[in-house]
């Protein structure tokens, strides 16, 4: 995967996440619960972009 599309993919997150944020009432919990998936998820992303996780397409869930 190119750099560039990495990088407008964490700025589209990003800036995704400030609008939820900024703009839909909930909860502080519940933001915070949000925000720390949301950082979880980019971050595995990007290891496996970058092939420290390898390929997480045989990762199966429940069996």
């Amino acid at each position: 995967m190119p750099l560039i599309n990495l990088v407008v993919t964490l700025i589209v997150v990003g800036v995704l996440l400030w609008l939820v944020n900024a703009y839909i009432p909930m909860d502080g919990k519940i933001k915070s619960i949000l925000n720390v998936v949301i950082v979880i998820a980019v971050a595995l992303w990007l290891l496996s972009a970058f092939g420290v996780l390898g390929e997480m397409g045989n990762i199966t869930v429940g069996g």
